[in-house]
């Protein structure tokens, strides 16, 4: 690629024209309304397909069009892919933006790779135009914001998968406060994450270890809070005493 052909060499009278056209796209882009939710799942997932169909239709009406290029990396544990968006000016193919940076990832069976394609071209549509997402068409931007630094403020990645949103399982798991509370949202979600357990066996796992993290977290906060109880009762005067 050319130095000549960045937005950021253009013209300014280019520049204004794409970032116009981009604006218009967003601005009047219909929001994405989230999946309903399938048997034994306790939230609605935002699915790729609707968000790359709202998306490509704002950008086709501005005649703005959106390529990706990958980059696949493969550790030990997780497929991880980087999406870079590059969206053109129809009028003028030399006038582009670039949307970089939106990396999912995924497991090493077969569907790893497919899936993290899917959530980093997904991310990459959310950050260039902030479509807006909810339960209907009319939540617009009062809608529950999209998480697009979720994944970067775990310390494992969160594997992902294209019907079950695991992160939103996780999340829930480590909000409990207590014992009971936990075993309820497991109960919850338990014909989910058998689902995953038998097509997707990394983020199976990774919420099975979350939970159980948090669980031991759990004990040992009750464990913590028995003594301080017994303490205060060691420690209580005896009124009965002359």
């Amino acid at each position: 690629m050319s130095s000549e052909n960045n937005v950021y060499q253009i013209n300014k009278k280019n520049m204004k024209n794409i970032y116009e056209k981009l604006y218009n796209a967003c601005n009047h882009a219909s929001g994405v309304k989230k999946a309903s939710k399938v048997k034994g799942m306790p939230f609605n997932p935002l699915l790729h397909d609707d968000v790359q169909r709202v998306a490509m239709a704002a950008l086709l009406e501005n005649r703005l069009y959106a390529t990706c290029n990958y980059v696949t990396d493969i550790t030990d544990k997780c497929v991880v892919v980087t999406c870079t968006m590059r969206i053109t000016d129809i009028d003028d193919p030399k006038n582009f933006i670039i949307v970089d940076g939106c990396t999912a990832m995924g497991g090493l069976d077969k569907y790893g790779t497919g899936q993290a394609m899917s959530y980093s071209r997904k991310y990459a549509f959310l950050n260039a135009l902030n479509l807006k997402t909810g339960m209907d068409l009319e939540d617009g931007y009062n809608a529950k914001p999209f998480q697009q630094n979720s994944v970067e403020q775990s310390s494992e990645p969160t594997y992902l998968d294209d019907e079950i949103d695991v992160e939103e399982i996780i999340n829930r798991i480590k909000q409990t406060k207590s014992r009971k509370h936990l075993d309820i949202v497991k109960n919850e979600v338990r014909s989910v994450v058998n689902h995953l357990k038998n097509n997707n066996f990394k983020a199976y796992e990774q919420i099975r270890d979350e939970s159980s993290k948090h669980e031991a977290t759990l004990e040992s906060n009750a464990k913590v809070y028995k003594k301080a109880i017994e303490s205060l009762e060691q420690n209580r005067p005896n009124n009965n005493q002359s």
